[in-house]
């Protein structure tokens, strides 16, 4: 897939990037921490998501790197626009 390509793919939602790991074992999509559980049920490292809706990250632990926190995310909708 070609950078014009995916600039044009349909977005719907907060953000739409791939999934990482860090050091510490947490998945995250660009500055967003994801629910840990639902990675390991539906996804890998490396899927591309869409981010529906973030919330404030409960956690004392990782909110200083992740302050927003998302457990409604999917795979990502790469259908081009018409």
């Amino acid at each position: 897939m070609t950078k014009a390509s995916e600039d044009k793919m349909l977005q719907k939602g907060v953000y739409t990037g791939i999934i990482e790991k860090d050091d510490k074992n947490n998945f995250f999509c660009g500055e967003y921490l994801l629910d840990y559980k639902m990675v390991q049920a539906k996804h890998t490292i490396g899927d591309m998501i869409t981010i529906k809706s973030v919330i404030e990250n409960p956690s004392d632990i990782s909110y200083n790197k992740y302050p927003k926190k998302s457990k409604n995310f999917d795979k990502a909708n790469n259908k081009p626009q018409q």
